[in-house]
């Protein structure tokens, strides 16, 4: 699961970002209501947990224009502010859920756990492109009917390729959806993971559906559309 933190404080969102990667997520970190817009709308990401108060566009504004922009993501808003005219504004904006501050980490883990338990058709809809089939949500992978099975980070980066098929995707691009942001983009982690794809998805099937294009990056293909 991926999850974006909006947060100005500093030290609030350092914490955060290390308790949810050692529950196992990964996590993403913004500090201004601009900043998260632009991150939530490149990147497709299970639940944003969201500040209220912060600088520049505020919470509320925030996510009214996340959802004005069509994005379903869960949200949790996270404020100091304990009013219930704040939680009504809040929801009403389209947030999912509120936690006031000072709250138990455990709480907010347990809270984007059932959001993450959301039926697959309201949170990632399934993929396909050419014979090739991924659900997000269960991570079960089909070729031609055949079941393939994937590491969770095989997983995570064939669905970056499926969401952005035909497009030319560089190493850099792929590091940052695929895992952290603070990843070592320079190492060859995402070579490496392309070839296990490649074994997996392509090989066995008799196809070469993930493209290498020289000193740019990688690009997945619609083999059946290209031989009509």
């Amino acid at each position: 699961m991926r999850v974006l933190v909006v947060e100005d404080e500093r030290k609030l969102a350092d914490l955060l970002q290390k308790g949810l990667r050692e529950d196992g997520l990964l996590v993403d970190v913004a500090t201004r209501g601009e900043d998260a817009l632009w991150m939530a709308t490149a990147t497709r990401y299970d639940v944003i947990v969201l500040d209220l108060m912060l600088p520049g566009i505020d919470g509320l504004e925030t996510t009214r224009r996340l959802r004005d922009h069509g994005l379903r993501t869960p949200i949790v808003i996270l404020t100091a502010r304990d009013a219930v005219d704040y939680r009504i504004a809040g929801l009403d904006v389209g947030a999912d859920d509120y936690l006031t501050k000072p709250f138990a980490f455990g709480e907010l883990a347990a809270r984007l756990r059932a959001l993450a338990r959301r039926s697959p058709a309201e949170r990632t809809p399934a993929l396909k492109v050419g014979d090739l089939d991924f659900d997000p949500a269960t991570r079960r992978v089909r070729r031609r009917g055949t079941d393939i099975a994937l590491t969770t980070k095989e997983a995570d980066l064939l669905g970056v390729f499926m969401r952005h098929a035909g497009e030319l995707l560089s190493r850099t691009c792929l590091a940052e959806r695929a895992w952290d942001a603070t990843k070592d983009h320079n190492s060859n982690v995402i070579d490496v993971y392309v070839r296990y794809l490649r074994d997996k998805i392509d090989r066995p099937f008799g196809v070469e559906t993930i493209e290498t294009v020289r000193g740019a990056g990688y690009r997945l293909r619609d083999a059946q559309r290209e031989s009509r």
